[in-house]
């Protein structure tokens, strides 16, 4: 499971190896795995609660029924809310040269089908190993680049992480195409008052989370020559 600015360094498990299966995690993971790496490294993170509201093209095609989804909200998706308990503590964990020690944060998620095309919002509730300032974890996601952006592949944005201090955004509708849908927003980031804080994560499902991400990642491997030989 790769997510190229948060776990390129697990492409050392393949190294040497006659070939290897690299793919996405889910797409809502994406988002939230994204959010969360830069403050993890910073902070250490003890507990994650996440509630999603995931568009109607993360069903795929043909999708959930128009019937089923206008104007109401399906509580429940097959499989996401498993993949976004344990896929970020891989993708989150440390690799000693052998294997991946997963990361271990507690982790609750529940997933919703909701009304929009593109676009999943997630809320995020986040208990801190050392909770930080505000300030300081807007300042860190504003800063926050990494191995695509060093090595400038086409598809990795300027950005990875974009923060909204305005109330109302991110919104499917406005941000999820930014940085040519590869750029991650957040915002509404406050205190909270049973975790340390809470705000929003927006991703494009189907570009991050899904084509854009796979081109990245194809574009990181390409960089640190893995597919030599096959292309």
């Amino acid at each position: 499971l790769l997510i190229p600015e948060v776990n390129y360094e697990h492409l050392e498990l393949i190294k040497n190896k006659k070939g290897a299966i690299v793919t996405n995690p889910n797409c809502s993971t994406i988002g939230m795995v994204l959010a969360l790496k830069p403050l993890y490294d910073a902070f250490g993170i003890e507990t994650v609660n996440v509630v999603t509201m995931q568009a109607v093209s993360g069903g795929g095609y043909p999708g959930v029924p128009s019937l089923d989804i206008l104007g109401n909200v399906v509580p429940y998706i097959s499989g996401e809310e498993e993949k976004m308990i344990t896929e970020p503590l891989k993708i989150l964990g440390s690799f000693d040269g052998n294997e991946i020690k997963n990361a271990t944060i507690k982790i609750s998620a529940q997933c919703n089908r909701v009304p929009v095309i593109d676009g999943h919002l997630e809320t995020v509730q986040v208990k801190f190993k050392n909770k930080p300032a505000k300030q300081d974890i807007i300042d860190i996601w504003k800063k926050f680049t990494s191995m695509p952006q060093k090595l400038s592949l086409p598809s990795a944005p300027e950005n990875p992480i974009h923060y909204f201090s305005e109330n109302y955004l991110p919104q499917p509708r406005l941000n999820s195409a930014l940085g040519n849908g590869m750029t991650v927003s957040v915002g509404r980031l406050r205190e909270c008052e049973i975790f340390d804080y809470k705000f929003v994560v927006l991703s494009h499902n189907t570009i991050r989370g899904a084509a854009g991400g796979t081109i990245l990642a194809a574009e990181l491997l390409k960089a640190h020559r893995y597919l030599n030989g096959i292309l």
